[in-house]
This record gives structure tokens, C-alpha cells and sequence, in this order.
């Protein structure tokens, strides 16, 4: 039987969320824990489009909204991370594009105007033209207007396997987690058998929170899923475009990023109002067409005869709202040693490790002397969904 661990803080869950924390909880003198029951990375985290937002997409309505303000912070706080002066050192991570863009259709451009004249997004956005295009918009038919936003585009899998690298031995692979409980209150966790006591038990695991809250019989807080319905895309005629293509709506019409696969070609991953109701909907054969469509009608030139296409379902799991609405903010709640949340985003993972943070701080908490943690078999990094595509 394996020798028990102590530790401060217990985190289950190794997406960018938890790993995340990790990180900041470890530089700050907290002896740490994360478990993984799959792979690092291999739920949401590796599924999402590696954006970090500012909050200009949640304001194509010409107003700020809570979402907005909440992540206006986020492309700072990223940047310098990213140059290894930030919160987290994150050098060594690969940056896919150094702004994403707004761009409207030729047909849309003068609905516009009240959009990029308002409070919401002054000096948030800058008009591009010519060269200045990204790559797969520097055509003689684009007859469009683009706008470059101030927001980072990651390349999530680097990003994982940093994180990873900050863990230094922390990370434990595990198939089976049970409460430990003494005198009817939760001390701990059961890893495949394993004792682990620790401070505080963090939930970090994205739609994985559902079945742990069931197994340590906690109904609150309860979790929704939100679906989507994304597209890949891969091929040689394909050049990088990070943009989202702005309908009449308050949602993006589609959005595009562009990332590189093993065998270096480039894959496009089409999510926005593509990939949400009507799309959720669709066959995956009726969602590549819905696809092809929307790529002709937007992008005529671009030669789609070899290219290869497949979708894949993400459910974003999100703490539980009325109506099924998207959070504004990253989510913690706290039941006793027990601090559950969401993250929502992954630009959102330092907010959500501010408020783990702060619930330490609140609870009069301080990292104890660390006791070195045995070796343990780490989780594998995992694998991006586009790395299936021929």
C-alpha cells in the first residue's frame, strides 16, 4: 500500500484551470497536489481555441457587459506570462498570433459603425487594411472591413506541457478518487486507494466536477452544460486567419483560428454562432456542409477541393445559470475544507486562481512547511483533437 500524502492544497482536475493554480499556489510557498484522472489538457482545455479575449466579442452590441469588464484584464495578465514577467513564467509557449481580428463582410460593413464608434470598444481596436491583413484576407475579392484586436492567440498544447513543467513532480495520474472522512467530515481523498489529506480539496475538473460532487454527495453548486458543434478543417490551400466574422447579431457569425498540426500543415477551427444552436443540431455531415457554405460565402477564393473536414462536440461546463447563460466570471464556491469551480474560460484561469487564492486568505490559511512528495506517475499530456484529421 502506498505511504499517505499531506499536503496543503488537493487539486483535482488537470486542465489549464487547475494547472494553472498549481503553478501560482506552488511559487507562492503552498505544498500541492494535482490529480488527473485523463490526460492533462485532454477535456475542454485542448477542445477550446486558445483566445484570450478581452471582452470586445461580448460587446457587438455597442455596450459593455459584465462579461467584458470581467476580462477586459486578461490579454495583460497573459502578455506578460507569456514574456516570463507575469504571475506564472509561461516563455516557451507558443504564440499563434499576436492579435485577433474583427471582420465584417462587405455587405455588413456600414451596420457597424455605431459598434466600433462606442465607449465599449474605443481604443480597444484598430482598422487594418493591405498588408496588415492576415494572411487568408490578403486578396483582391475581399471586399471587407478587418479591425485587430489586442487579444493573444495561444497554442494551447505548448501551454499545457508548460504548465506541466511548473507542476515540478506534483502531478499524480489516477483512475479511481473516493472521500476520506473522519468523524463524518471530509479530510481528504482516496487515490486509487492512496490517503491524501490536505487543507483544502479543489474541484477543478471541468464537466469531471459533475461526477466527483455526486461521489462526495454535494448537490451544490450544481452544473450546466453549454453544447457546441465545432468544425476542422485542414489543408494546404488554407493560410492563418485568427478572426471572427461579425453577423447581424450580438454573436460572432463564425470564428476562425488557425493551428499548426504534426505533420505541419495548418488546420482551421471554425467555431462562433457556426458551432452553437443550429449547429448543435446538425449531423456532422450536415455541419461540414453548413461549413463549406459559410467558408464560399465569406471567403470565395479559397480553394476548398482537398481539403479535409471533421467536427467535434465540446460540452463547456459552467456552474449552473438561469437560463442556461454564460457566466461572466470565473466561479468558486466554497463548502467547508471544499472549493468548487469553473474557470468558464481558459483566458479566465488566473481569475479563477485569484479567488482560490482568496478563499485560502479567507480562511485564515498559510502554506505549511513543504514535505517533499514521493515520486509519483504523472498523467499524460493530451492529444489535440485535430491530430485526427488525415
Amino acid at each position: 500500500m502506498p505511504s499517505p500524502i499531506s499536503t496543503d492544497v488537493l487539486i483535482v482536475g488537470g486542465g489549464v484551470a487547475g494547472l494553472w493554480l498549481n503553478a501560482r499556489l506552488r511559487l507562492a510557498g503552498w505544498s500541492t497536489l494535482l490529480v488527473e484522472q485523463g490526460s492533462l489538457g485532454g477535456g475542454q482545455t485542448l477542445k477550446s481555441q486558445g483566445i484570450i479575449h478581452g471582452g470586445a466579442k461580448y460587446a457587438l452590441h455597442g455596450a459593455l457587459t459584465g462579461a467584458s469588464e470581467a476580462i477586459a484584464d486578461m490579454p495583460r495578465r497573459w502578455r506578460e506570462a507569456l514574456a516570463g514577467s507575469g504571475e506564472l513564467d509561461l516563455r516557451g509557449v507558443r504564440l499563434l498570433s499576436e492579435a485577433h481580428y474583427l471582420w465584417s463582410p462587405g455587405t455588413l460593413a456600414g451596420n457597424l459603425t455605431s459598434f466600433f464608434a462606442s465607449k465599449a470598444v474605443r481604443g480597444r481596436v484598430d482598422a487594418v487594411k493591405g498588408e496588415q491583413l492576415p494572411p487568408a484576407l490578403q486578396n483582391p475579392a475581399f471586399k471587407g472591413k478587418v479591425y485587430r484586436l489586442a487579444e493573444l492567440v495561444v497554442d494551447v498544447p505548448s501551454l499545457v506541457a508548460r504548465l506541466a513543467e511548473l507542476a515540478d513532480g506534483s502531478l499524480l495520474a489516477a483512475e479511481r478518487i473516493e472521500p476520506l472522512r473522519e468523524d463524518g467530515l471530509l479530510a481528504g481523498l482516496l487515490i486509487d486507494g492512496r490517503e491524501v489529506r490536505a487543507q483544502r480539496i479543489v474541484l477543478s475538473a471541468g464537466a469531471g466536477n459533475e461526477a466527483l460532487l455526486a461521489a462526495l454527495g454535494v448537490q451544490q453548486p450544481a452544473m450546466q452544460r453549454r453544447p457546441l458543434h465545432m468544425v476542422m478543417a485542414k489543408g494546404e490551400a488554407l493560410k492563418p486567419l485568427y478572426a471572427h466574422c461579425l453577423g447581424g447579431g450580438p454573436k460572432p457569425r463564425m470564428t476562425v483560428t488557425t493551428h499548426p498540426a504534426a505533420d505541419g500543415q495548418w488546420v482551421w477551427y471554425l467555431g462562433g454562432d457556426l458551432a452553437e444552436a443550429d449547429g448543435v443540431a446538425r449531423t456532422e455531415e450536415q455541419q461540414i456542409a453548413a461549413a463549406r457554405r459559410e467558408v464560399s460565402q465569406l471567403l470565395p477564393w479559397v480553394d476548398l477541393t482537398h481539403v479535409h473536414w471533421a467536427t467535434l462536440r465540446v460540452d463547456r461546463a459552467e456552474p449552473a445559470q438561469s437560463g442556461l447563460v454564460r457566466p461572466d466570471n470565473a466561479f468558486l464556491a466554497a463548502e467547508g475544507p471544499l472549493l468548487v469551480g469553473w474557470p468558464t474560460k481558459l483566458a479566465l484561469a488566473p481569475d479563477f486562481a485569484d479567488r482560490v487564492i482568496e478563499a485560502l486568505a479567507s480562511a485564515g490559511l498559510r502554506p505549511t512547511p513543504n514535505t517533499p512528495l514521493p515520486a509519483l506517475q504523472p498523467p499524460p499530456l493530451g492529444t489535440p483533437a485535430w491530430e485526427v484529421l488525415p
